[in-house]
């Protein structure tokens, strides 16, 4: 498994380092490809690469008006999911702005409203991050939660 991680690594690392800030729209798109989603921002646009349902990132690239990278970042962190607001300021327009569109939303009988789950991984252990809405599409919770689904049991 180290030796998987260890080779993936550098791919990882390069797919990163090539979008850089000054870049022009069209070099994001030849490097990176179509957008999962485009979102318009004060001052310019975002482009969003989503690897959700399966994977567990998701990068955002910020441009100005005239479509130069301003920054690239790599939203599903424990201090990304922290920004979210449960004192009824946040919808799900703010949710997806940040972190794209949830590949999942969920209802349990305990929620009157749907539940968005982003997966996202931290060092080794999977999670899930969990984001209520109430029926009017206003947040009013969030939390993670481990993704039980990778975890290996041993029994003794």
């Amino acid at each position: 498994m180290l030796r998987l991680i260890a080779a993936a690594l550098p791919l990882l690392l390069a797919a990163c380092a090539s979008v850089q800030p000054g870049m022009a729209r069209e070099q994001v798109l030849s490097s990176w490809g179509q957008p999962t989603r485009t979102v318009a921002l004060p001052g310019g646009q975002r482009l969003q690469y989503s690897q959700q349902p399966s994977g567990q990132r998701v990068f955002m690239v910020d441009l100005d008006a005239g479509g130069k990278v301003r920054s690239v970042r790599q939203v599903m962190t424990r201090s990304d999911f922290a920004r979210i607001a449960t004192d009824g300021s946040w919808t799900r327009a703010d949710v997806e702005r940040e972190f794209g569109p949830a590949p999942d939303n969920e209802r349990v009988s305990s929620w009157d409203g749907p539940i968005l789950s982003y997966r996202w991984r931290e060092g080794m252990i999977d999670l899930y991050y969990w984001v209520y809405l109430d029926p009017a599409g206003v947040v009013r919770r969030a939390h993670e939660g481990v993704d039980w689904r990778n975890m290996r049991h041993t029994i003794n």
